[in-house]
């Protein structure tokens, strides 16, 4: 039987979400708590790949299981079980050949930036100093818009087949103290939202044009593009499936 998880996570000391060599990951913790408890061993597969210290509010993993196991106890032992910066949310049933990775359609990151010192946000924002023109910021975010290769804002060094991505939605806007940066498509590259941000805040800075993030959208050269900002502002924050209604 095929089962899927709802989880989040808070990424500060984890080496992303995927199983690594001498380093712990989301991944390796959840597999170990699983097997624990449904007594068999359990691989899972989750939604998408989050880098090191990256955040998780909505992250989905499959796992199959020979036994039929009650659904909200299963949520409350892997909750005892789990660290306090992982938590279970919900599982269901899906159908035997469900995929959590490559059933989904789109997904959602948030970007988070304070300009005021916060002791509470230190692991969760990125803070700047400094005037950030947000207007410009997002007049340089709607270029980003569609389907078009982003392989400016991708890792040099990666293995995919292509760097077309279709961006349905990018957009700054503030809530309360933080500055959050908003962004849907189907899929993202290795480091490209980080790329995009911290493109988009040479923008803000003066440092950039519109124009300019054009001209390196088109210019298919990571060298062109902004810094990568650090892991720890990004949340994946929506992962979204056809004809599958949402856990919560």
């Amino acid at each position: 039987m095929r089962y899927l998880l709802q989880l989040a996570y808070k990424g500060t000391r984890y080496h992303g979400w995927q199983k690594q060599h001498n380093a712990i990951s989301v991944q390796s913790v959840l597999e170990e708590k699983l097997s624990l408890i449904v007594g068999e061993n359990i691989e899972t597969l989750g939604c998408g790949r989050t880098d090191t210290g990256v955040h998780a509010k909505d992250f989905y993993a499959h796992f199959d299981s020979t036994k039929t196991l009650d659904l909200s106890r299963m949520v409350y032992k892997l909750n005892q079980l789990f660290p306090d910066d992982i938590v279970a949310i919900n599982l269901k049933v899906v159908a035997p050949d469900f995929n959590a990775r490559f059933d989904a359609i789109s997904r959602t990151y948030e970007y988070w930036i304070t300009q005021t010192p916060n002791p509470f946000l230190g692991e969760l924002a990125w803070y700047q100093y400094g005037k950030l023109d947000i207007d410009q910021m997002n007049e340089a975010a709607q270029l980003l818009i569609g389907k078009k290769d982003f392989q400016s804002f991708s890792k040099v060094h990666t293995q995919v087949d292509n760097f077309i991505c279709d961006l349905t939605f990018a957009h700054w806007d503030i809530q309360g103290e933080k500055l959050v940066f908003t962004i849907t498509a189907n899929r993202f590259l290795r480091n490209m939202v980080r790329a995009i941000v911290g493109t988009l805040m040479e923008v803000g800075k003066g440092k950039l044009s519109v124009q300019d993030v054009q001209d390196i959208l088109e210019s298919k050269n990571r060298c062109e593009a902004g810094q990568s900002v650090p892991a720890q502002g990004l949340f994946l924050t929506r992962i979204d499936y056809p004809n599958l209604p949402q856990l919560k």
